[in-house]
């Protein structure tokens, strides 16, 4: 790793901003914007830039979304009771990110580290990193004057003179803010609140705990317990790893386990690798596919999130089934409403930042006619087509928005109906080389890595954005 001074800032940086000229009045919509976290701020700024008059609702009382991190729980650990005071953010403590921070960024707001005090400088920084970021991103861009924060939206609904009504409560006081009128609602309420959990037989009879990973925050509470931990994404790996710290056993239960039989993950002598569970029992078991069975503590699910949008009535157009937010024209418009309804962030397994500022361009530019939308008939047709592709090839409904062999071919077409820069080639290498460490290397990749010259293609992008970087460049050569 050379490329220290690269990396790394003393000084705070004078951005590049790229404005944008206002659209004519007529043009310009008064537009609500739920959620102020990545995918919300963004797509304020987008709006604001077409010209669009914004509301952000933010039910916390600070900007961030999932990246605020808390050490509140709730009061269901497997987050399904409806009643539960529910704690928006999922990040763990120890959490950092599974993407360099340079394909993380907005494409005109690069993610540079900064030595300044309680900053994170490490190319693959923690959760607190990305939440100065987005600060960062909603001072500069005078996003947080239009953010009304503690402010829980309770209803979304179509009115009969074509517009919007929103209903918001303020959370300190329970007391009705307002009922008022938006001609366009954009929807960025994230998908990390809602547990997913797994169907298990035998669970009504099971004696031991479960929890969700949306409810983990430290390993402590596992301490010296045999644990079975469902899940094989990236939060998974993470936490296993470290619950097995102090845990006497962890069993990890994975799909992606296809050996038949129970396996030692190579490196550790308390974590063992399984196919799905079969069963559990009232004396404790589980017992898995492979034919082992254990004694287990606690049942860990990493099992993911469901899509939720509680506040928002359609009158049965627009549902979640399965996992499958739709009817929506290419992952954002619901063509029955289009372009006055949009979703903003739905699709994963994809570098989200980038991907959610394009969905907003492309939002903002229809909004203000600037970009013209097929047809309800074609986008209809388009839905049934991509809806028709995936039960040909047996691609299960939960999977709709998931877009990982997808998302560059998705980000260029977005680039394309925008006008914008396409997907640089230097960021779809990054992504596809720390995806391959993380598989190969899941110990080490944060910190060791062997793509110095897409680094330094990086910067030489950024450095329209952040002149001074040109100078860094030439001191670390």
């Amino acid at each position: 790793m050379i490329l220290k001074n690269v990396i790394f800032s003393n000084q705070p940086y004078t951005r590049t901003l790229v404005c944008h000229l206002p659209m004519s009045q007529n043009s310009s919509k008064n537009v609500a914007v739920i959620g102020a976290g990545s995918a919300g701020l963004v797509a304020a700024r987008e709006l604001q830039r077409e010209g669009h008059r914004v509301v952000v609702f933010e039910r916390e009382n600070q900007l961030g979304g999932t990246w605020v991190y808390t050490p509140d729980t709730e009061s269901d650990p497997v987050g399904i009771d409806p009643n539960r005071e529910i704690v928006h953010s999922s990040l763990y403590s120890s959490l950092r990110v599974n993407l360099p921070r340079e394909v993380m960024g907005f494409g005109d707001y690069p993610f540079v580290a900064k030595k300044k005090p309680g900053r994170d400088p490490r190319r693959y920084p923690s959760h607190g990193e990305v939440l100065e970021y987005l600060n960062d991103f909603a001072v500069d861009f005078g996003i947080i004057g239009v953010v009304r924060f503690g402010m829980e939206v309770g209803f979304v609904g179509k009115m009969e003179n074509g517009k919007w009504k929103v209903s918001c409560r303020k959370r300190e006081n329970d007391d009705l803010f307002a009922n008022e009128e938006y001609d366009a609602v954009v929807i960025c309420n994230g998908h990390y609140t809602e547990p997913r959990i797994a169907d298990i037989p035998g669970i009504e009879v099971w004696p031991g705990k479960q929890i969700h990973s949306h409810n983990y925050r430290v390993p402590d509470p596992f301490r010296d317990q045999v644990v079975v931990l469902i899940g094989g994404a990236a939060s998974a790996t993470d936490i296993s790893r470290e619950i097995a710290e102090v845990a006497k056993e962890v069993h990890i239960s994975s799909r992606s386990a296809t050996s038949g039989v129970p396996m030692k993950l190579p490196g550790y002598d308390n974590i063992w690798l399984h196919n799905m569970i079969e069963a559990v029992g009232s004396d404790g078991g589980v017992n898995f596919q492979d034919g082992s069975k254990i004694l287990a503590d606690i049942i860990l699910h990493c099992t993911g999130y469901k899509y939720h949008f509680p506040f928002l009535e359609t009158n049965g157009i627009v549902t979640v089934d399965d996992n499958r937010v739709g009817p929506l024209y290419k992952h954002v418009f619901p063509p029955a409403f289009a372009p006055s309804l949009s979703f903003v962030g739905l699709p994963w397994k994809v570098i989200p930042f980038f991907l959610c500022e394009l969905q907003s361009k492309w939002i903002a530019g229809v909004l203000s006619g600037r970009i013209s939308l097929p047809s309800k008939e074609d986008m209809n047709a388009d839905i049934e087509a991509f809806y028709s592709s995936m039960a040909a090839s047996c691609i299960p409904k939960r999977y709709t928005h998931n877009m990982d062999d997808s998302q560059f071919d998705y980000d260029d077409w977005l680039a394309a109906q925008c006008g914008s820069t396409p997907f640089e080639e230097w960021r779809k290498q990054m992504y596809l080389i720390s995806r391959k460490n993380k598989r190969t290397l899941p110990e080490t990749y944060r910190d060791e890595w062997d793509d110095d010259d897409l680094i330094i293609q990086a910067h030489e992008d950024f450095v329209k954005y952040i002149p001074e970087l040109a100078q860094e460049q030439k001191l670390s050569r």
